[in-house]
């Protein structure tokens, strides 16, 4: 099982013993495993290339962009943040997108039904949590890939968001409903729904990082046979996952609806792109049992962050989703890179030791 601080290209602590090779040597060991952790990279490119954007590009650095760059990432940070536990496991979710489109949907029938809107909230994350729940049955009921059934879910939810709702848009939302959304912690820059992700990534971090379930998944996600074998319940665990997923993805679906006070069937069309793009880019392995939630709250804002740029620079949508892409394919080429590199320099100091 690899452990959770663990990421892509990390070298891990022990090449050498500093009980043999003096305080100073151990304290050099101990720095050296800190910065050649993915996260705490991610975090150093994070902050170059805002410092980059902020000199280059006019109006990044105002208050106001900040707020829009904030309130941007809101949606793929939430939904990043199951997600994550799910690809540690193995598994992924690409079914996101499609259903917070339907999600989006349906609050909006319910609304213009007639029922309050605090009900219409809790409706749609349920149902977020059903569409999950339809993904689990066939990943861990009837052992199908999780690929291939949420890619299928994906056009399934996007297309019954389409028979909800039509091409027609909902958005006669209470204007205190909608302004809240996208209201600011003491009229600063710091949107109040960023503050919910926070809380909400200090959760599943805790879950994650802390708790014998939060361990159990990356030796799920090593092994999912030797897991069986050791007692886990791995079926059970990752089918709370998927149903976990659903339900954010609707929670995302709520707040998407209210910030841009439309509810439509195409709300979030391609988001889960830039969602997968954000977790791996954030050291988590595609083939599972490695990676961390800061990396992963790091990906999203280094992602953000360059969309966000760009878009200042007046480059096109579709350049966007070539970046988002291109970085989506460097996320999984260069931490296997790194960590051959690493596994080669390691023989090498053996040899010569």
């Amino acid at each position: 099982m690899a452990p959770e601080t663990e990421g892509p290209g990390t070298e891990g602590p022990g090449t050498t013993d500093p009980r043999t090779e003096g305080p100073g040597t151990g304290r050099r060991d101990v720095l050296r495993s800190v910065v050649a952790r993915w996260d705490v990279l991610l975090l150093v490119v994070l902050a170059a290339v805002s410092v980059a954007a902020g000199v280059l590009v006019d109006g990044f650095a105002s208050g106001r962009n900040s707020q829009f760059l904030l309130l941007d990432v809101v949606a793929v940070a939430l939904i990043a943040l199951p997600l994550t536990l799910v690809v540690i496991t193995g598994e992924i979710d690409l079914s996101v997108a499609g259903t917070l489109g339907l999600c989006s949907a349906v609050m909006g029938h319910l609304w213009v039904a007639g029922l309050p809107l605090e009900v219409v909230v809790v409706l749609t994350v349920l149902l977020g949590a059903v569409l999950g729940a339809v993904n689990a049955v066939f990943v861990t009921g009837f052992g199908l890939p999780s690929l291939a059934v949420t890619i299928g879910t994906l056009a399934a939810y996007r297309g019954l968001a389409f028979v909800v709702l039509g091409d027609q848009a909902v958005a006669d939302f209470p204007a205190g409903w909608t302004g809240a959304a996208s209201s600011t912690v003491a009229g600063g820059v710091v949107p109040w729904a960023v503050v919910v992700t926070l809380l909400l990534a200090v959760v599943f971090g805790v879950v994650l990082h802390a708790t014998p379930f939060g361990r159990s998944l990356y030796a799920m996600g090593d092994n999912a046979e030797a897991a069986t074998f050791a007692g886990l319940r791995v079926a059970r665990a990752k089918s709370w996952l998927f149903v976990v997923s659903g339900a954010v993805s609707g929670l995302a679906g709520v707040y998407w609806t209210l910030r841009f006070a439309s509810a439509r069937a195409d709300n979030a069309a391609g988001l889960e792109l830039a969602v997968v793009a954000a977790v791996l880019l954030g050291g988590v392995s595609i083939f599972g049992g490695r990676g961390t939630l800061l990396g992963v709250l790091a990906g999203v804002l280094l992602l953000g962050v360059v969309r966000n740029a760009l878009q200042l620079a007046d480059v096109a949508a579709d350049t966007l989703d070539v970046v988002t892409g291109g970085l989506l394919i460097a996320s999984v080429v260069v931490p296997n890179a790194v960590g051959l590199g690493r596994a080669r320099w390691r023989r090498r100091r053996r040899r010569t030791a």
